[in-house]
């Protein structure tokens, strides 16, 4: 007997997910599996699902199913903290760090997962005291970072009651293992493994002269205390703007290892993703791949197609809406992945979904046009500039 009876989706607020939803809703109806959905996200889409608030969802709930991004992926986690509930993450539009599977591969996913075939991650959390008395928590991270215009963070670090050090800087980030590729990376702290327990802490652009990170142990007590020469300081969970904080006030930071449970299927590694990610220079992997695995997803958000060839994005075309007709305008292929045939799959990719949804094209882009020349059979496709469809 399968271990799925229940699935709760997470959506994207701009993505589309309808390929994705349609996907979840035939396997499960294969499965006699029931399918829910927030009120606010199933109620955009025509599907299946059954619309349900967050409290019932996680109560009713097996297995949630991300699908969007990394940050679709964190509030999934959120939503779950402190249950045995498990995670997927699904990519939808772009390449996440979190999330598991693209879209192609989630019928087999969910199959993998009803027959037990999969293994658990568990992440570590952070949580901490808003000055108002709201209680948060992340997984990337909380952060202390200026206003604009209301001075530098100067913030002090307690380690079990002792004063440590005093940063000066645009932020101060206290980071979870799984955050340590967010904001902390930028700040140039370590990419930490997430089967690590603790917490980081990193000055981003750091004024004083103490400018280094602190790794700390999930048992050791942390506090954050802005100092009396700060200016008004954001407070951000995992991103966004929870609260402020002014001179005089303190966070006492908590980490809570095991808060989520993220599914993983042992295809790539974590140091795999981190590399495509992040794009580490000089691996012998970058601009490697089989190109018959090269996969085209439409970014709509940047108005472009993009090609991911092993993970790394190996090149886009770029397009502009016109009322009923789309301009395909200009292709770019990275140099690493040049003479191999991508920016044909670029472009045959972008006319199939435009004959898919009986969109007329307009074509300015040179490589575009010269492709069309040579495969004919697109170009009842084109309309004129002056006549879009």
């Amino acid at each position: 007997m399968g271990m799925i009876k229940v699935v709760g989706l997470v959506l994207h607020p701009r993505r589309d997910c309808g390929a994705a939803i349609q996907a979840i809703v035939a396997w499960a109806a294969a499965r006699d599996v029931t399918v829910l959905g927030l009120h606010d996200e199933i109620s955009r889409i025509d599907c299946d699902a059954v619309a349900v608030d967050a409290e019932e969802m996680v109560e009713r709930a097996g297995l949630l199913v991300s699908l969007g991004g990394d940050g679709t992926m964190l509030r999934t986690m959120r939503l779950v903290e402190g249950r045995k509930t498990p995670v997927l993450g699904v990519n939808v539009g772009r390449l996440g760090f979190l999330a598991e599977v693209d879209l192609p591969d989630l019928a087999g996913a969910l199959s993998s997962i009803d027959e037990h075939r999969f293994t658990i991650e568990s992440r570590t959390a952070v949580r901490t005291v808003l000055p108002g008395g709201q209680e948060v928590s992340a997984f990337n991270d909380v952060a202390l970072v200026r206003v604009p215009g209301d001075g530098l963070a100067h913030v002090g670090i307690t380690v079990e009651g002792s004063n440590f050090v005093r940063y000066a800087a645009d932020a101060v980030i206290v980071a979870t293992p799984t955050g340590s590729t967010a904001y902390s990376f930028s700040a140039g702290g370590p990419i930490v493994s997430p089967n690590v327990e603790g917490l980081l802490v990193s000055a981003a652009a750091a004024h004083s002269s103490f400018n280094r990170s602190l790794v700390l142990s999930p048992d050791e007590r942390l506090r954050l205390d802005v100092l009396a020469t700060s200016g008004r300081l954001a407070i951000e969970v995992d991103g966004i703007i929870s609260g402020y904080a002014e001179a005089g006030q303190q966070l006492d930071i908590t980490p809570v290892p095991g808060a989520a449970q993220v599914i993983r299927f042992g295809r790539t590694s974590f140091y795999e993703r981190a590399r495509r990610k992040l794009r580490v220079e000089g691996s012998a992997q970058v601009g490697s791949g089989d190109v018959s695995d090269a996969t085209v997803v439409d970014s709509f958000e940047q108005s472009r197609y993009e090609i991911l060839l092993g993970g790394e994005l190996a090149g886009v075309l770029h397009y502009r809406r016109h009322g009923g007709a789309v301009e395909l305008a200009h292709t770019e292929i990275d140099q690493a992945f040049e003479g191999r045939g991508l920016a044909g799959r670029l472009a045959a990719a972008a006319l199939a979904d435009a004959r898919g949804r009986a969109t007329p094209v307009v074509v300015s882009c040179p490589y575009v046009a010269g492709y069309v020349e040579r495969h004919p059979e697109f170009k009842d496709l084109l309309a004129t500039r002056g006549n879009p469809g």
